[in-house]
């Protein structure tokens, strides 16, 4: 039981967290699915959740990207480094 209380504390806090993100705004560039590859864009469906949570935390940081780092470092500079692992956890594989 005490497992089950745990699973879906854990369940409700990510939900949450990721609810911050606005996935929409993604979408543009990445397609609803994650698979737009065009105009340099990284297949984020083929990536691990690990992946998607330092490349996210690197564009924050300014660590990471190529020629769409300005772009990302608007979409990602708003959230927390909570905000932005629960949004891999979601999307990631």
């Amino acid at each position: 039981m005490k497992k089950i209380v745990m699973s879906i504390v854990a369940l409700t806090a990510t939900t949450a967290l990721m609810a911050a993100v606005n996935a929409s705004a993604c979408v543009a560039c990445h397609a609803a699915d994650w698979t737009k590859v065009d105009m340099g864009n990284k297949n984020v469906s083929a990536m691990s959740k690990a992946d998607i949570a330092a490349a996210l935390k690197g564009y924050k940081a300014g660590t990471y990207g190529a020629a769409k780092k300005a772009l990302m470092v608007g979409q990602v500079s708003k959230y927390t480094n909570e905000e932005l692992d629960a949004f891999a956890q979601t999307i990631g594989k």
